[in-house]
């Protein structure tokens, strides 16, 4: 399973008063594809930049798609300009790639129709990875997530897991503290592209407001 993957399906846990919107989604599914390429060693971050490392395959079509789609010619491209054009209908895509992959009993195609909201009765392998995942507060689910609105789950054994985890790592924190910066650099990319396609959407409503009184107008 992927982090995009594990990704989609904790946005299918959020109350339906509080979906998140596609355009967000699109752009959080590319930039957890960047983290999940980085972690398989096919990217690199130099600075802001995406920079190819490796041609291997990572055994998932979907990430095999996003590799195949890099630039592979300097100055390379920024995080932020992958995000708007690898992530341009990305969410459909994931949808529509569970959904022929999921076994057919598994609700998938209720779900992302919208014909059926009971997640709850919604069983798959990889609902579960994603659930378990998400239980554990893992870092770059739960970084994705918050950018997109989504609070991180609260589970006490998790959180004492979490604790005890981070007094057994001291040592190695000096170690981490550059990956840890290439996820900063990415997951700051992603804010910045939600920032600017919510500032999109209010400049239409505003747009959209303007010209509904112009025809309401006496």
């Amino acid at each position: 399973m992927t982090t995009p993957q594990d990704l989609l399906f904790v946005t299918l846990d959020v109350p339906a008063d509080r979906p998140v919107e596609q355009g967000d989604l699109s752009l959080a599914l590319a930039a957890a594809e960047l983290l999940d390429l980085r972690t398989a060693q096919v990217v690199t971050l130099r600075d802001d930049r995406i920079v190819p490392v490796s041609g291997h395959l990572t055994g998932d079509p979907m990430l095999d798609k996003a590799a195949a789609a890099l630039i592979r010619t300097e100055p390379y491209e920024s995080a932020e300009d992958w995000l708007w054009r690898r992530g341009d209908g990305l969410s459909a895509a994931y949808r529509d790639e569970l959904e022929h992959t999921e076994p057919s009993g598994s609700g998938l195609r209720q779900l992302f129709r919208r014909a059926e909201r009971s997640v709850d009765r919604i069983d798959s392998e990889a609902r579960r990875h994603a659930a378990d995942r998400w239980a554990r507060h893992e870092p770059l689910l739960v970084g994705l997530a918050a950018a997109l609105g989504i609070e991180e789950p609260e589970h006490e054994e998790a959180a004492a897991h979490a604790e005890a985890d981070k007094v057994d790592d001291r040592a190695g924190e000096r170690a981490d503290e550059q990956v840890d910066d290439r996820v900063a650099v990415v997951l700051a990319a992603l804010g910045d592209a939600l920032t600017e396609l919510e500032a999109v959407r209010q400049r239409r409503r505003i747009e959209e407001d303007a010209f509904d009184n112009v025809w309401r107008a006496p």
